[in-house]
């Protein structure tokens, strides 16, 4: 028999849930409302005045070049920073799961890049790559290879994918490390004791166990890539050069900001929360099945 929770008073569960409500309408609601209403309109750059134009904002969109070069382009960085920075938290959580002597300071240090801002996160790698005096650029130097991500476009992409993979790691290694630690040893030791070499006891048991984990830190780290990466490509590369790292987030932002092309830059905005919301249902219509509960 399954109890039922009933409020004698008839307000309260709207009283509880008004805060909620309150706050995705004001953050989430109202602004994409607002985002989809300036799509259809072109303004002035002072805001003086506003025609509407209906759809050729978007028109200009997909017969501009740029923007589809834009969209490529993201499409390359996100799959790469989601597949960088899963693999290397997964990698981490493995090792740390093990119990070896200073295990606690290990995983507390993994967990360090998690609580710097991305902007800031993206300096720290602009430092060490810097063509000037950048450690890793010296290294590279003194093995034979000139580093400049300013004037080559497939090092900026790499600098960029780097930096935001290592903020995300430390995200990914936490609830990895979760997960690992939710697997009863007892499985693992029958594995053993029947032979199966550590990678075999991996694919064929703790990672299937894992692939609840794997699914929801799959659909937070696309997301991450499309949106939060924002402060890193503008302290690392500005989307240069010549448009290589200039994915659609910062062209929003390029185009709308800076260019003050406000309605292009809105439906660019409208374009890009239909892409992530199309990945997430096909995320969670497809890729769902394969996970075992």
């Amino acid at each position: 028999m399954q109890k039922r929770v009933t409020f004698r008073n008839l307000w309260l569960p709207y009283l509880l849930l008004a805060p909620q409500v309150i706050i995705t309408f004001i953050f989430f609601i109202w602004p994409a409302s607002q985002a989809l209403f300036q799509s259809l309109l072109v303004e002035d750059p002072f805001g003086l005045k506003s025609n509407f134009v209906w759809f050729e904002n978007f028109e200009e969109l997909f017969s501009n070049p740029l923007y589809l070069d834009s969209m490529l382009i993201t499409a390359v960085f996100s799959i790469a920073t989601t597949l960088l920075a899963l693999s290397s938290g997964l990698l981490f959580a493995v090792l740390a799961d093990r119990a070896v002597k200073g295990a606690s300071i290990y995983k507390g240090a993994l967990l360090w890049p998690y609580a710097v801002a991305p902007a800031v996160a993206g300096v720290l790698w602009l430092f060490l790559f810097s063509p000037a005096n950048g450690i890793v650029a010296a290294v590279l130097r003194a093995m034979g290879y000139e580093w400049n991500h300013v004037l080559n476009g497939g090092e900026a992409m790499l600098l960029v994918v780097i930096a935001a993979a290592w903020k995300q790691i430390a995200y990914n290694f936490l609830f990895f490390l979760a997960g690992l630690q939710m697997i009863p040893r007892s499985v693992i030791e029958a594995a053993a004791i029947d032979g199966a070499s550590p990678l075999k006891r991996f694919w064929t048991i703790i990672f299937p166990l894992l692939t609840p984990t794997t699914f929801f830190l799959l659909v937070v780290n696309v997301v991450y890539a499309f949106f939060d990466t924002f402060g890193i490509i503008h302290a690392v590369t500005s989307g240069g050069p010549a448009g290589a790292t200039n994915i659609l987030v910062y062209k929003v932002y390029a185009d709308g900001f800076v260019g003050l092309d406000l309605g292009g830059s809105a439906a660019q905005s409208v374009v890009l929360m239909g892409i992530v919301i199309a990945l997430t249902v096909v995320q969670f219509r497809y890729l769902e099945r394969r996970v075992q509960y």
